[in-house]
């Protein structure tokens, strides 16, 4: 058997340090924090406001994507371009509703969709300025969502809503307008009807708690569902050459109806290129990381003629209740400052 030495390095050949490439640079780095402009300073570089902040962030990995995204956002909006948000219900029991809907306010996100769930917390936090039981406590004697004023009230809204040929988001807001109840300034459902923008609500039955209710009607929810969702389809198709389309916690079930609802509308002719993604979450999922930042935004020459798709994805990885006021006030700064 052939005996194996340390090999010996006197004839390794190198390079000069200032011949390679590199992927980091000191002109990337962050700018540390100044003192405050509170103290005597004879630094003009202290930061002074949100934007010097953003701007302090590295331009690497996360921070530079970041940065891209609310570019990406500004843009959009200056070019009147969709931006479009799609929500699990844990960002309206993480208390985010105020900063959504300053976004709408502000003509910064113009169309919302929702899953069960978010229209559920959205439609109780409106009623009675609070939402959210305790499941498993709940669970044992049979009262898991059970409320009575929950399903009663949003149950008719659909049916009423199924009558009258609207989706189940424009039915339930509809109907909070109707009702006033004291939180309404708290409802995405509200202020959609309000600033006149499409908010849809995606349900697979037997998710939601009103769902049990005696007057759950399941002709209702599916067609004022399938409603929203062929007006979600019509949001999509308005995407494309720099439209944005953010993924804000739900791991399955909006992730799977964009990609349903982009195929038709490529389908149908539009052309639904060009434009970003982005999904925000506290643990990254296979679903929206495939069907929201990777394949809707691929690069590769997948068309018919052969051209890229074009667009970019970016994905976030952090709590809700950190991130999303994050993200709006680095687009409303920056929108503040062009």
């Amino acid at each position: 058997m052939k005996s194996f030495f340390p090999i010996d390095l006197s004839k390794v050949t190198t390079y000069p340090l200032s011949q390679r490439k590199n992927k980091v640079s000191i002109t990337d780095f962050a700018t540390p924090p100044k003192r405050d402009s509170a103290f005597t300073s004879s630094d003009s570089k202290h930061l002074t406001g949100f934007t010097d902040f953003l701007d302090s962030l590295p331009n690497i990995l996360k921070a530079q994507d970041f940065k891209k995204l609310v570019e990406h956002i500004v843009s959009a909006y200056q070019k009147g371009k969709p931006v479009v948000a799609m929500m699990g219900g844990h960002v309206i029991k993480c208390g985010l509703s105020p900063v959504i809907i300053s976004l709408i306010e502000k003509g910064i996100i113009n169309a919302i969709a929702l899953n069960g769930a978010g229209s559920i917390h959205d439609f109780e936090i409106a009623l009675i300025g609070e939402t959210s039981e305790d499941v498993a406590e709940n669970l044992q004697n049979g009262t898991f969502g059970m409320s009575e004023e929950t399903g009663r009230s949003m149950n008719r809204a659909i049916k009423d809503a199924a009558e009258k040929g609207y989706g189940m988001g424009e039915g339930l807001g509809r109907k909070l307008l109707e009702l006033n109840p004291p939180y309404l300034e708290y409802s995405l459902l509200a202020a959609s009807i309000r600033h006149e923008i499409p908010l849809t609500i995606h349900v697979a039955i037997g998710t939601d708690i009103i769902h049990q209710h005696p007057a759950a009607d399941g002709a209702a929810i599916g067609q004022t569902s399938f409603t929203d969702f062929r007006t979600f389809v019509s949001v999509v198709s308005e995407l494309g050459d720099g439209g944005v389309l953010l993924n804000f916690g739900s791991a399955v079930l909006l992730p799977e109806v964009f990609l349903k609802a982009l195929t038709i509308a490529r389908n149908l002719g539009h052309n639904v290129v060009n434009f970003t993604t982005a999904n925000f979450d506290m643990i990254q999922h296979y679903r929206p990381n495939e069907n929201v930042v990777k394949r809707p935004t691929t690069p590769l020459p997948l068309n018919t003629e052969g051209k890229s798709m074009g667009g970019q994805g970016y994905a976030f990885t952090g709590h809700h209740e950190i991130m999303i006021p994050l993200l709006a006030s680095a687009i409303i700064e920056r929108l503040t400052n062009a």
